[in-house]
């Protein structure tokens, strides 16, 4: 079966496929305009937009395994290490003996690295609020919600663990979605 001159699946109705077709344009484009937004407005604060990325995880979800940063961050475990090399280098991450367990490594955010946090995501917000303000307040909770799903469900239907094995490490958070997943933000 054909749509539009794409491919769909044997047996899915022609206009889902125009929709997921549609969809998935829309998220290639919106993925691109965010990455592009980010990368120009975290350039000028001393970090990639992957290092900022690992920033963020680690002051949202607190400390963290090298193992539960790199399924956060969907890398795997050898460029998640060059990652927060990095960061220590700068000073923005530190790693410690876990409370838990002795034998194990944690990684969190210096106060430098919250400072840089902090600031970041006071830039980043302000694009946000430039966008928001413009929108409805009904439609800004439903969009909130509808991306938020988006998120989960991508995740949990695209086959592909965080750290790209059957099933996250043990220590990365809970999912609070219903889907299953260990993470907090689904």
């Amino acid at each position: 079966m054909k749509t539009k001159g794409k491919p769909t699946g044997a047996g899915v109705d022609a206009e889902l496929a125009r929709d997921a077709d549609a969809l998935r344009e829309a998220l290639v484009d919106l993925v691109r305009v965010c990455g592009f937004r980010d990368r120009s407005l975290i350039c000028c604060h001393d970090v990639s937009v992957t290092q900022c990325h690992a920033i963020d995880v680690l002051e949202r979800r607190g400390p963290l395994s090298l193992n539960a940063l790199a399924a956060e961050l969907y890398l795997d475990k050898t460029t998640a290490s060059r990652v927060v090399s990095t960061l220590e280098r700068k000073k923005y991450v530190a790693r410690r003996r876990s409370p838990e367990d002795a034998r194990s490594i944690v990684l969190s955010a210096t106060p430098a690295g919250k400072r840089l946090h902090d600031s970041i995501r006071q830039v980043l917000n302000a694009a946000a609020v430039q966008l928001l303000e413009r929108t409805d307040p009904t439609v800004r909770t439903t969009v909130l919600d509808i991306l938020r799903k988006l998120t989960c469900s991508i995740g949990s239907c695209c086959g592909v663990e965080k750290d790209n094995t059957a099933m996250p490490p043990a220590d990365a958070p809970s999912c609070t979605c219903g889907g299953g997943h260990r993470r907090k933000s689904c």
